[in-house]
């Protein structure tokens, strides 16, 4: 019998207050998306869920009593891609000190780029439309800053091939101090 993996869409609610103004954030997390032998079409369940939830804030926005309101439609979705992807072999800690330290990367070929997997253009390229998509490489922190540049620029010249739109941060204001400005330039 074949057990198929499912695209669970799990909610968690965090009520924040900083400076006087409450905010209520809702992480939707999607555990299982991407970890099928097939996944065709895994994005689904997560555009799905995108566009229910823009109906339902349509609906009530159309009803007759719209003080309560609650949005919950997606605003923003954090991506995360896999810095291991085509070029690149995932850390392993060998038997010598198995789950000590983070492991080492492939040599690979000297030249070989970082490559979005096929899933990560399907996704977003079916996601874009629907919410603003901000891309994070996963575990940066296992890599050189050079080869977290080298793959960001990457990933942008991907991203820019294949007509997706991301989230664009904006520019900083011009009486921001050199240190501020400097780590938003790092960020984008």
């Amino acid at each position: 019998e074949r057990i198929t993996q499912t695209v669970e869409i799990t909610k968690h609610v965090v009520d924040i207050e900083e400076k006087g103004v409450k905010l209520r954030l809702t992480i939707v997390d999607t555990p299982g998306f991407g970890d099928a032998v097939n996944n065709t079409e895994c994005w689904k369940p997560v555009a799905d869920y995108i566009d229910q939830q823009f109906e339902q804030y349509f609906r009530d926005e159309s009803g007759l009593n719209r003080k309560n309101i609650q949005d919950n439609r997606v605003h923003c979705c954090i991506y995360f891609i896999s810095p291991f992807g085509h070029g690149y072999r995932q850390p392993c800690c060998a038997a010598e000190g198995a789950g000590q330290g983070r492991g080492s990367l492939g040599q690979g070929s000297p030249g070989s780029p970082h490559r979005l997997r096929p899933l990560d253009v399907e996704f977003m390229r079916a996601l874009h439309q629907r919410v603003n998509i901000v891309p994070v490489l996963a575990k940066a922190d296992t890599l050189t800053p050079t080869e977290v540049e080298r793959m960001k620029n990457k990933i942008r010249e991907e991203i820019d091939h294949y007509g997706i739109r991301i989230y664009q941060f904006p520019e900083c204001d011009s009486d921001e101090d050199e240190e501020f400005k400097l780590q938003d330039q790092a960020l984008k």
